[in-house]
């Protein structure tokens, strides 16, 4: 397999005001882009700010295209079963333009359940309006005429087709991403079946990936919680109030947690903490990261201090993913306008 893609995954959590969470985050990217990582992906959450706190991602994506050069821009998901496909459509069209052609467009059918209904819909509903959902997007942006007219979609952006990302926690959902030729994402932790709470991430994962068709070059993301400090022990200590408040939040819902220390909840949650030597060996053990062509990180459910994120993000670059496979590479054909348009315009 090639050289892995290195991303980072923020789901906009820091514990601030909204307008300084979209900052800080902006922050993170622009250093994400520095110390040589791929790729940038950002969450889509409606409503509920302690689960994540950016409800239009494509909007947010254009302002940090106007101050990144060349690191891809992803969404992590878009709830596409609560969206307007055309919308969708013409927004990412747009969208690409801006950035360079630097788009990538995760999907998926998923959700809180209690965000459905002021979208009109029902939870149970999503699957069947996601598929139509998708296929009108998929139709716009191949060109096709639009529910029976002369209309088409300007600006025209039959590329993006290529560039669709599933989110999925089912073998079912790894197939149905294959046979469309997307791309595959996995999550950084997913429940475990109430008959085996023991499994391991990637006894689960590993399941999804071998539903991929073979013949076909997979696009597989393994997005995974890492925090990487000089001190474990300092890691560990930050790491305590998010993954308990995370536990908490589960337990709540009805969901369950097994145990109740630190060491209980980095393995609920599947975290990988410490220094870089710690982490790059419990990465290691994730049979399934071997497996795919881009490795995400995010500090989710951890959510240190922004100071901390940067940190890490430097120490993930500088040891870790390297010693995962990842090579830094020299960014080629750099063409986003938006940088220089905005110095004529200062």
């Amino acid at each position: 397999m090639s050289t892995k893609r290195l991303g980072f995954f923020t789901r906009l959590l820091d514990d601030t005001s909204p307008q300084e969470r979209y900052r800080l985050a902006t922050e993170q990217i622009i250093h994400a882009e520095q110390q040589g990582f791929d790729s940038a992906w950002v969450a889509q959450h409606h409503f509920h700010a302690a689960e994540g706190g950016l409800p239009a991602p494509l909007v947010f994506l254009a302002q940090v295209a106007a101050h990144t050069r060349f690191i891809r821009l992803g969404t992590g998901i878009i709830t596409l079963a609560m969206e307007n496909a055309l919308r969708v459509a013409e927004d990412t069209a747009v969208l690409d333009l801006l950035s360079g052609g630097r788009l990538e467009i995760g999907l998926g059918s998923g959700g809180t359940p209690t965000s459905f209904p002021p979208f009109g819909l029902e939870s149970s509903q999503r699957s069947a309006v996601f598929s139509e959902n998708l296929r009108v997007l998929l139709q716009a942006w191949r060109g096709e005429s639009l529910a029976g007219t002369d209309n088409r979609l300007y600006p025209a952006a039959p590329q993006l087709a290529g560039r669709i990302w599933q989110a999925t926690f089912s073998v079912e959902g790894g197939e149905r991403a294959g046979l469309a030729g997307d791309g595959l994402m996995l999550s950084r932790t997913q429940p475990r079946p109430s008959n085996a709470p023991h499994l391991t991430l990637d006894e689960i994962q590993n399941p999804i990936i071998d539903a991929l068709p073979a013949g076909v070059e997979p696009r597989i993301m393994g997005s995974r919680t890492a925090f990487v400090t000089e001190d474990g022990n300092e890691a560990r200590r930050l790491a305590e109030k998010g993954l308990r408040r995370q536990a908490e939040n589960h337990r709540a819902s009805g969901q369950t947690v097994l145990g109740d220390t630190l060491d209980d909840h980095i393995r609920a949650f599947d975290v990988h903490l410490g220094s870089p030597e710690q982490v790059i060996t419990s990465l290691k053990q994730d049979s399934a990261l071997a497996r795919v062509t881009d490795l995400a990180f995010q500090v989710h459910s951890i959510d240190p201090p922004h100071p901390y994120i940067l940190r890490s993000i430097e120490l993930i670059a500088r040891h870790v993913a390297p010693a995962l496979g990842w090579v830094r590479r020299t960014p080629k054909n750099v063409t986003s306008p938006l940088p220089e348009l905005a110095k004529e315009i200062l």
